[in-house]
């Protein structure tokens, strides 16, 4: 990795959600931390629901998010790789975002390594044991012909019928968020687990549990949830040697 530059990572930022003015102060937050890290950021990842929901019809996309795709694009225009990772909110991301705004889109986890520290990143749903229903509905909307059929609604009932299932997705699960559950029972950790006695990661980086966990899986291995955007804003740095979980101030 080059001198003096960094690694960024963020994750659930759900813009959209739970309104149109809450979701513009978080997207202009998001929007100020893309503009102070971009000037020493060798790679940035969003790692997971940018959006609380998306989905792009052949000729239409989404309307709103203007200062972010704006902001994404001049920093990609500049050089700097932004990865985006798909979540279980914005799955039907395509390629207007690959196109526009010049993102590298990943709809798995990826392993990355910078002077041999070894990463392993995705957005974590689905992962581990446990959420057998949500594992069927993620098939089911992955599936060609399902989104095939979504686009068949005309864009007003589709984002609105769209929005209405992501509201009652947080309120079902929102609880367990507030929590650590131990390792025993956080799914993400014990996949992590089963990873490691296949190969190791230096760290493995994922998104969707909307908790802040750093946690020691073994004397060299490391589980880092880098939490949501909405109630406890953080994002993480690597520096090419050390990992920090640093919080957003509210003045940014």
């Amino acid at each position: 990795m080059e001198h003096n530059k960094k690694i960024y990572f963020a994750s659930d930022f759900h813009l959209g959600a739970p309104d149109y003015e809450t979701s513009l102060i978080r997207e202009k937050k998001l929007v100020a931390w893309l503009e102070s890290v971009r000037h020493d950021a060798a790679e940035i990842f969003l790692v997971g629901d940018l959006f609380d929901f998306w989905f792009e019809y052949k000729r239409a996309a989404p309307r709103g998010f203007t200062r972010l795709l704006g902001k994404i694009s001049e920093i990609t225009d500049s050089g700097i790789p932004v990865h985006l990772f798909t979540g279980n909110h914005d799955m039907w991301i395509f390629d207007y975002l690959p196109k526009e705004c010049g993102v590298i889109i990943h709809r798995e986890p990826i392993e990355r390594e910078w002077d041999g520290v070894k990463m392993m990143i995705g957005h974590g749903d689905g992962l581990g044991p446990g959420d057998y229903g949500y594992k069927f509905i993620k098939k089911i909307f992955s599936s060609k012909v399902c989104q095939w059929l979504f686009a068949r609604l005309h864009p007003n009932f589709g984002i609105w019928l769209a929005g209405s299932l992501s509201q009652y997705s947080r309120s079902t699960t929102g609880t367990k968020d507030q929590y650590f559950l131990g390792a025993d029972k956080e799914w993400l950790i014990i996949y992590c687990q089963e990873v490691l006695q296949r190969k190791h990661y230096d760290y493995f980086v994922f998104g969707h549990r909307h908790l802040k966990i750093e946690y020691q899986l073994n004397p060299t291995s490391k589980y880092i949830n880098l939490g949501e955007w909405i109630n406890d804003p953080h994002y993480g740095v690597f520096d090419g040697k050390n990992f920090d979980m640093i919080k957003i101030q509210d003045n940014l």
